[in-house]
């Protein structure tokens, strides 16, 4: 039985249809890595440099697009109202060197717990995903640090982006 509690508030359908595209590339990260794992390849490295990768990438883009480092143009431009209302967060602080978000609901847990991924490979898959935020936080010059995760059984991750 999973301990893991992700049950969404909102659910119009245009919430429910950018959840079901997350969801999807979800699923792909989750089938990829079980089958290289079914062939024997040892994927957490390599799928974590991987997202980090990725999280570096995005976030060159975001600093050229808000014009700065500072992590209310973060805040701006990658966790707009849209976000927000998708993954049900709440800003708890913003200035240009700290942005703690409280995210209240993952849709890509969702897709975990529907593939019938064990509690154990969804807090796996969490760790792998959240590269790509450390990718991100790194080309604000920051840090990023998580705290309780909805993938480990808590109701909501936290979420804190910290200048060095």
């Amino acid at each position: 039985m999973s301990n893991i509690k992700n049950i969404p508030k909102r659910n119009n359908k245009l919430i429910k249809a950018v959840r079901g595209m997350l969801e999807h590339r979800a699923t792909w990260l989750y089938l990829l890595l079980d089958e290289a794992e079914k062939r024997g390849i040892v994927t957490e490295d390599f799928a974590k440099a991987a997202v980090l990768r990725c999280g570096c990438f995005q976030g060159a883009q975001l600093t050229a697009q808000s014009g700065t480092k500072s992590l209310q143009g973060l805040k701006k431009t990658l966790f707009t109202l849209p976000a927000r209302m998708v993954f049900e967060m709440k800003i708890l602080a913003c200035t240009g060197d700290r942005l703690d978000i409280d995210f209240h609901y993952c849709p890509l847990v969702a897709a975990w717990q529907a593939q019938g991924a064990t509690d154990e490979q969804i807090a796996k898959l969490c760790d792998i995903t959240m590269q790509g935020d450390s990718g991100i936080a790194k080309s604000f010059g920051c840090e990023l640090e998580l705290g309780e995760t909805i993938a480990k059984g808590f109701d909501k991750c936290e979420i804190r982006f910290k200048r060095k």
